[in-house]
């Protein structure tokens, strides 16, 4: 059978968060794999560390205010308000990946400021 590649990003392309998400579990579960990055080795002798120029930003905790985080949460992730509200609900998720430093800390004081616990990686 051959895969309709074109036609799998493009799903994909408009899938939310929490469907990426529940697609990657049931990947790893119907395959026995994982997604799970591999842990690279230890850098070369005396090499400094590289600055990291690139965050993505993880919801870890909703807080008290769970309304006010899934309204930032609809805004930042141009997700659908029901959408919004399960990835909430599946913290700790990644909300956004590969932001500058400043997007990330600006994203993150935003949902820090309604109560949400968030973390940078």
């Amino acid at each position: 059978m051959a895969l309709d590649t074109a036609n799998i990003i493009e799903q994909l392309k408009g899938a939310s968060i929490l469907e990426l998400n529940d697609l990657v579990h049931a990947i790893e579960e119907e395959f026995g794999v994982t997604a799970a990055a591999p842990v690279a080795a230890a850098g070369a002798a005396g090499g400094a560390e590289e600055a990291k120029s690139s965050f993505d930003v993880e919801l870890t905790s909703a807080g008290t205010e769970k309304v006010k985080v899934i309204k930032i949460v609809k805004e930042v992730t141009g997700a659908s308000l029901l959408d919004a509200k399960k990835t909430v609900d599946g913290a700790p998720v990644v909300l956004k990946e590969g932001l500058s430093e400043d997007e990330a800390n600006e994203l993150k004081a935003k949902l820090e400021e309604v109560g949400a616990t968030v973390t940078l990686k």
